[in-house]
C-alpha cells in the first residue's frame, strides 16, 4: 500500500512506474511537484462522487451512535479528505504547494500554513475521516494539519489491523479509495471488513491495468454488491514514458478491455466501483 495512488519513475514494479519516495517527505510539495508534470487528476474526478456517497451514507441510520466516519485507503497526504470537507479544488492545492513562495519554508511553517488554510475552508457538512497508508510521514502530515481524524500505517498486506485500527473501524461506514488497487488487494479489504460493526460501503475507483474482481468477491462474502459505473472511465494521470504506456496497454487488453482512446493516447484510465449491502 505504497501511497495514495500513482508510482513513481525510479523504480517500475509489473511495467508501472512507482513513486515511492515522495511519500517519504515530510510534506506534500514534493508529491505535487512530481505529479504536477503527469497532470494526476483522479481525486478531482473523485471529488463529487465521495461527497456524495458520504452524505448519502450519512444520512443512513444504523442505529449507532455518532456520525459514521470515512476511511480513506491509500490516503499519503490527505488529498480526498481535503478535497471531501473543504471548500478547495485539486488544481488550488497544486498552485498552493508549488508556488515559488512555498518552496522555501520549512515544514513546520507549511504545517502552520496549512492548519490555519484548511480550517478557513472547512465545510460544514464535513465528515470525520480516517486514513490509512504505511507511508507514515505522508499520513502524519494530514493528521497534523487536521485533514485526518486519525490516521494508521498498519499494513493489511501483510497482517492483522493493530488494535488500534480495530477500534477505529467499529465506527467506518465508508471506504474509499482512488487509485491504491495498484498496490492492494482483497486481503486488505478482508482483513477491514473483518473489523466492521457498521453497514460500510465502498467506493473506489481503480486502474483499467489492474483486476478488482478478486476484491469483489470478497466484498460479496461480506454482504455486498458491487455495481460498475459502464458510462465513462476516469483518467488518473499522463505516462512517464512509451514504456508506461505499452505496459498499461498490454494490461488493458489482457483484461478484456480496448485502449484506444485512452491509454492508447496516453493516459491511464480508471473505473469507478460503488458497492453497498444488498439490504439497507
Amino acid at each position: 500500500m505504497a501511497g495514495s495512488d500513482c508510482g513513481g519513475t525510479d523504480s517500475v514494479a509489473n511495467g508501472k512506474s512507482r513513486f515511492d519516495d515522495i511519500y517519504n517527505s515530510p510534506d506534500p510539495r514534493a508529491y505535487f511537484g512530481r505529479l504536477a508534470p503527469l497532470e494526476y487528476e483522479i481525486p478531482h474526478h473523485a471529488q463529487p462522487v465521495f461527497r456524495q456517497t458520504a452524505a448519502e451514507r450519512a444520512a443512513l441510520d444504523d442505529g449507532r451512535p455518532h456520525r459514521s466516519a470515512v476511511l480513506d485507503v491509500c490516503c499519503s497526504y490527505g488529498i480526498n479528505a481535503a478535497l471531501l470537507n473543504h471548500h478547495i479544488t485539486l488544481a488550488e492545492l497544486y498552485e498552493r504547494y508549488t508556488s515559488p513562495a512555498r518552496q522555501t519554508m520549512s515544514t513546520a511553517e507549511l504545517a502552520a500554513q496549512d492548519k490555519e488554510f484548511y480550517t478557513e475552508r472547512r465545510r460544514p457538512d464535513a465528515v470525520p475521516v480516517f486514513g490509512l497508508d504505511i507511508a507514515a510521514p505522508a499520513v502524519h502530515y494530514a493528521l497534523e494539519v487536521g485533514l485526518l481524524d486519525a490516521a494508521f500505517t498498519d499494513d493489511l498486506e501483510q497482517g492483522p489491523p493493530s488494535p488500534r485500527l480495530r477500534r477505529a473501524l467499529a465506527e467506518v461506514g465508508l471506504i474509499t479509495l482512488t487509485g491504491g488497487g495498484s498496490y492492494i488487494t482483497d486481503r486488505t479489504f478482508t482483513a477491514l471488513l473483518d473489523c466492521a460493526r457498521r453497514p460500510v460501503w465502498v467506493s473506489a475507483f481503480v486502474l483499467r491495468t489492474v483486476s478488482y474482481h478478486p476484491v469483489v468477491r470478497a466484498l460479496v462474502t461480506h454482504g455486498l454488491c458491487t455495481t460498475l459505473d459502464i458510462t465513462r472511465t476516469y483518467p488518473q494521470r499522463r505516462f512517464t514514458d512509451e514504456r508506461e504506456r505499452q505496459y498499461a496497454i498490454a494490461a488493458v487488453r489482457a483484461l478484456g478491455g480496448d485502449p484506444a482512446g485512452r491509454e492508447e493516447n496516453g493516459r491511464f484510465h480508471s473505473l469507478r466501483y460503488e458497492s453497498r449491502p444488498n439490504t439497507p
